[in-house]
């Protein structure tokens, strides 16, 4: 698997990583970045990210054979349009969001309904809070999962081609449906997530907050991480998974309405029990 020319659009810790993951073996011969941020398209340049920067998008995906989106869900749609009619005849078009019935959406919208067969979503499994070029690194995804959510008129030479590309960085690459990868981590991630923000908003909102932080272990620590994601690309997902998220969100509610009851109702024997199914199933599944 050789990639000519791979055009990254959003040059972040994601795309960036995946340019750098694929130069460091060999399997890509040009890298054309493209974002909205010059400082940050500055970086990658001299970080060695991309080779080269172009203007505008459409100039930056044309003769590429690879083209990854790497730009929060909500600039997709424009960003597809922008592109539709610069792509090369041998291109592979694909993501890396993180909700994909929106991605779908959006492509069938520019494409006026009709699926292009060389289109593959994508979903890396990988990342942090911290982003930008800057945060890129070549070893990002190696034995990390990616979700490819192939549309039904995909090409299998397409879905081939995204398959290889991300192997090669060191995934263990994996095949879902849309539906099923939305409902999934709406509940593995996005609830995560949502639930972290929600708990350092809280504390945001007292009038000893200062106190409650100086005192801070690792638990919480650990628990809030990723409360320091980025608000505006989270803002995004939750809103264009909202359907999924809501549920799992509902579920959540409901189960700590049932602690609640049994601390109130002074039941310590049950609340163990549910502590301890908590814990078995976490060891079960993600181990000691």
């Amino acid at each position: 698997m050789k990639i000519t020319r791979l055009a990254i659009l959003g040059v972040g810790l994601i795309g960036g990583s995946l340019a750098l993951a694929l130069k460091e073996k060999g399997l890509v011969g040009e890298v054309v970045g493209y974002g909205r941020s010059q400082a940050n398209i500055d970086e990658a340049l001299a970080l060695g990210i991309i080779d080269v920067a172009k203007p505008t998008a459409a100039e930056a995906v044309e003769g590429a054979d690879m083209v990854v989106l790497a730009v929060p869900l909500a600039s997709m749609r424009p960003l597809l349009a922008d592109i539709r009619d610069a792509l090369s005849d041998n291109v592979v078009l694909t993501d890396v969001g993180s909700a994909k019935q929106c991605w779908v959406d959006d492509v069938l919208s520019v494409w006026d309904g009709v699926w292009p067969s060389f289109a593959v979503p994508a979903h890396p499994i990988a990342g942090a809070e911290r982003s930008g070029a800057a945060a890129a690194k070549a070893d990002l995804y190696v034995q990390r999962k990616v979700v490819i959510t192939a549309h039904q008129d995909s090409a299998d030479d397409a879905i081939q081609r995204v398959t290889d590309m991300w192997q090669a960085t060191g995934a263990d690459v994996r095949h879902m449906s849309v539906h099923d990868h939305d409902q999934t981590f709406a509940w593995t991630s996005h609830l995560p997530h949502l639930l972290s923000f929600a708990l350092v908003d809280m504390f945001s909102q007292r009038s000893d907050v200062a106190r409650l932080f100086d005192y801070t272990a690792g638990g919480f620590r650990d628990f809030t991480r990723i409360a320091a994601s980025d608000p505006e690309m989270w803002r995004d997902i939750v809103q264009l998974n909202s359907v999924a998220i809501s549920e799992a969100l509902v579920a959540y509610q409901a189960q700590v309405a049932d602690y609640l009851a049994l601390i109130e109702a002074k039941d310590w024997d049950t609340l163990s029990v549910h502590f301890a199914r908590a814990r078995d199933t976490r060891d079960h599944f993600l181990g000691k």
